[in-house]
């Protein structure tokens, strides 16, 4: 709160079972993980996320699939849910985890990497950056996944406080006070912000 969001560099990660990424230099959207479809990106709860295009071509060939076909395996059969054979729900994922799934383990490494990877890519399109965002179903709640996705950036001014971090969907601020990077947990709220623009709209 109160943050001169317009002379910020900003990184929110809105992360659910879709997610995105956005860079946001002093108050505008530089650049944002998804594309033209939700397909691009990181890697979601059923969506494949980033992928050479080289591979649907050679799944089209060898499965035998139709325009439709791909478009049905790349948006419905892929991502957490397709690598790790449990499920789209990251809660479920957590729990194959836990029991020594090695699918399911595979997959939650995919899904962080891919995190920590748009990270530091918009850190470089922006020249740096002064907060990261954990907003959406799965940043506000999972925070074995914020610890893993911050891991090892401390040469970025990133350090995660352990405590502060074993907050669920609230509103605090989770890296510690010497961090040069502020690591926030913003519980998102689209339904206020559809009903704001809808009154914007017909106002």
């Amino acid at each position: 709160r109160n943050v001169p969001y317009e002379k910020q560099r900003i990184i929110p990660c809105h992360i659910g079972n879709g997610g995105s990424i956005t860079a946001i230099k002093n108050g505008k959207s530089v650049d944002t993980s998804m594309g033209m479809t939700p397909v691009e990106g990181l890697l979601m709860g059923t969506r494949c996320g980033d992928v050479d295009a080289g591979v649907l071509t050679f799944l089209m060939e060898k499965e035998h699939l139709d325009a439709q076909g791909i478009s049905r395996l790349i948006n419905k059969q892929s991502g957490v849910d397709g690598l790790s054979g449990v499920s789209s729900d990251m809660r479920e994922i957590e729990t194959a985890v836990k029991a020594g799934n090695e699918r399911a383990i595979m997959a939650l490494k995919v899904y962080e990497y891919r995190i920590k990877k748009y990270i530091g890519a918009y850190a470089a399109a922006l020249g740096g950056v002064d907060i990261i965002v954990f907003t959406g179903g799965v940043g506000e709640n999972q925070t074995g996944l914020r610890a893993s996705v911050c891991k090892n950036l401390d040469y970025m001014g990133i350090q995660i406080d352990p405590e502060r971090n074993k907050v669920r969907s609230e509103e605090i601020i989770i890296s510690t006070d010497s961090a040069k990077v502020k690591v926030v947990v913003i519980p998102t709220d689209e339904e206020w912000m559809i009903a704001q623009d809808t009154a914007e709209l017909v106002g």
